[in-house]
């Protein structure tokens, strides 16, 4: 049998504008025990967005779901699988309970570069893009080979030449002093009232690398909202 295309085109389309695909037994051990796989499959599919392209398809429908984004990504794989892949095994284990390594995976990838203010960066997309799923499959489509995660990455964080350091200087809170980043002082300055970073995050906004993808002000509150109403929920806990 002909091995399936992988749908690119398809996935560019839906937003899912990052693609990468692993054959399971090329990755390490750790990262493929924490998987557990099940007889048959084969391959992992790492699905990421980049830019604008996924809120401009999320958009128009967000106010009728709770996890708008989620539920749009696994539709679209649902409805790929079903009408390309019928003959295929799948299981989607991001979104959902079980516990992802989702920057580990990242890094396998080469997407991922650690940055100050504890999101991953690389040279095209600077921090504007995020994992959205991850898939267990019996397919046979050509898979890459993981990024060595003790070799420095090629091409190398953009951080690295980064001698400004803009996010560090322009984080109202102070929660990047030193390049480590404080939790509890971003947490707490998100809290306060009328706080300019509730809702957004200036210190990301300053990064200069991949500006040009930043995400408009809507995806930014929304994205902004949920880690805002995470924070006030833990802080709830801790107080009762």
């Amino acid at each position: 049998m002909k091995p399936a295309l992988f749908p690119v085109d398809r996935l560019n389309a839906a937003g899912l504008n990052r693609q990468a695909v692993f054959n399971l037994a090329d990755l390490p051990s750790d990262i493929r025990q924490k998987l557990m796989p099940q007889a048959g499959e084969t391959q992992l599919i790492l699905l990421g967005h980049g830019g604008r392209r996924l809120w401009a398809c999320v958009a128009p429908t967000a106010g009728e779901s709770k996890d708008p984004i989620d539920d749009h990504c696994v539709a679209t794989l649902r409805q790929l699988f079903a009408e390309e892949l019928p003959e295929h095994h799948y299981r989607i284990l991001y979104p959902g309970e079980q516990i992802i390594g989702l920057q580990a995976l990242g890094q396998l990838a080469g997407w991922h570069h650690p940055s100050p203010f504890m999101i991953g960066v690389d040279a095209r997309w600077g921090s504007w893009y995020a994992y959205r799923a991850v898939v267990l499959s019996d397919t046979d489509f050509p898979a890459q080979t993981p990024v060595d995660r003790d070799k420095p990455a090629d091409p190398p964080s953009p951080c690295l030449s980064c001698t400004e350091r803009p996010c560090i200087t322009t984080c109202p809170a102070n929660a990047l002093l030193d390049g480590h980043f404080d939790l509890a002082r971003c947490s707490d300055y998100r809290l306060q009232a009328d706080s300019p970073c509730a809702f957004t995050c200036l210190a990301r906004l300053a990064c200069p690398v991949g500006s040009e993808h930043r995400y408009d002000a809507a995806q930014l509150h929304h994205t902004y909202a949920r880690s805002l109403q995470m924070i006030r929920h833990y802080r709830n806990q801790a107080f009762r």
